[in-house]
Formats: C-alpha cells, structure tokens, sequence
C-alpha cells in the first residue's frame, strides 16, 4: 500500500487544522463589528478562541485544567501566535464578561 497523496494536511495536528479554518475568515472585520477586544489587553478574542478550543479538544473539566494544559505545553503554540497561557483568572474574567456574539458569527460563517 502506497502514502496517501491526497490529503494535503499530512502532519498536521488537528488542532491546526481547525485553526486554519477560523483564519479564512475575516476575523478582523468580526472583531471590528462586535468590538470583541475593545475592553481587553491581555487576553484578545483570537486567544480566547484558542483557549476555549484547547479546552474542548483536550476534554477538560474547568478552567484550570486548561490554562494548566496550556501552561504545561510550553512554546509549541507560538505558531498560532500564542506567546504564553492566560492566567486562570484573566480566562475566567473573559469568559464571563465578553461578549458572544463575536463567537455566534464566527461559529455561523464557518457553518
């Protein structure tokens, strides 16, 4: 049996991959529409995104659990424009104030 050509994603996790997709949108015209980061300097939408997808795909329980998660990868999320985890407190203060329509619109133009 020979590799599989086809598949153009070879060795890439999948974690990149959905990234990936959320890149082809027009993040930026999101972010301006809702004003999603407008109130926040430390922890931007982008980073809450990948927070709360982190979080998902690894199947965990609480907060943190995923910003320990995050904390105990270290510098393999740089590539996604990540430079360190949140802190528990600044996720959980994003979480519970931000807005969700900047995630309504992005979850519906990827539909």
């Amino acid at each position: 049996m020979g590799k599989i050509t086809e598949i153009k994603l070879v060795g890439q996790p999948i974690f990149k991959q959905i990234m990936n997709l959320v890149d082809k949108v027009d993040i930026q015209g999101l972010l301006r529409k809702h004003e999603s980061d407008y109130y926040y300097k430390s922890l931007k939408t982008h980073t809450h995104l990948f927070t709360m997808l982190f979080g998902i795909l690894s199947r965990c329980d609480s907060m943190t659990e995923i910003c320990e998660g995050l904390r105990a990868m270290g510098g393999k999320f740089n590539h996604l424009g990540m430079d360190q985890a949140p802190a528990k407190s600044t996720a959980c203060d994003g979480l519970r104030n931000r807005n969700h329509k900047f995630f309504e619109d992005l979850y519906f133009t990827l539909a």
